[in-house]
């Protein structure tokens, strides 16, 4: 089972999850949101499994660049376009394993995760 790890590669978040996945050996592809974009049927999936409200960084520079109006009243349908627009406002780094999907990095939860 393939480990995709997806964020961009400048960001100090997604540095650390890679080097904490190459520390242990653990076998992972690397995909850069700013550089490939993001397939819409992924998107579709984690929309459904995570809800844009968990997906979206809404702190990141993305999210303020956007127009007061493109930020307001999202429904998902909106926030399928807005990410599939702007990658990046995708919170990073997301893992996918499998059916699991997780959001963000901490190595304390990618050991609990890796272990089971």
């Amino acid at each position: 089972m393939t480990i995709v790890l997806y964020g961009i590669a400048n960001c100090d978040t997604v540095r650390k999850a890679r080097a904490w996945l190459q520390a242990r050996a653990i076998d992972h592809r690397f995909h850069d949101l700013r550089a490939d974009g993001i397939d819409p049927e992924r998107l579709d999936t984690w929309l459904e499994t995570l809800g844009w409200e968990q997906l979206i960084n809404r702190r990141s520079a993305t999210w303020r660049q956007l127009p007061p109006e493109q930020r307001a009243d999202l429904d998902t349908t909106r926030a399928r376009a807005l990410v599939l627009a702007h990658p990046t406002l995708i919170r990073r780094p997301l893992l996918e394993h499998g059916a699991t999907i997780r959001v963000g990095f901490s190595a304390t939860d990618y050991e609990t995760w890796f272990q089971q």
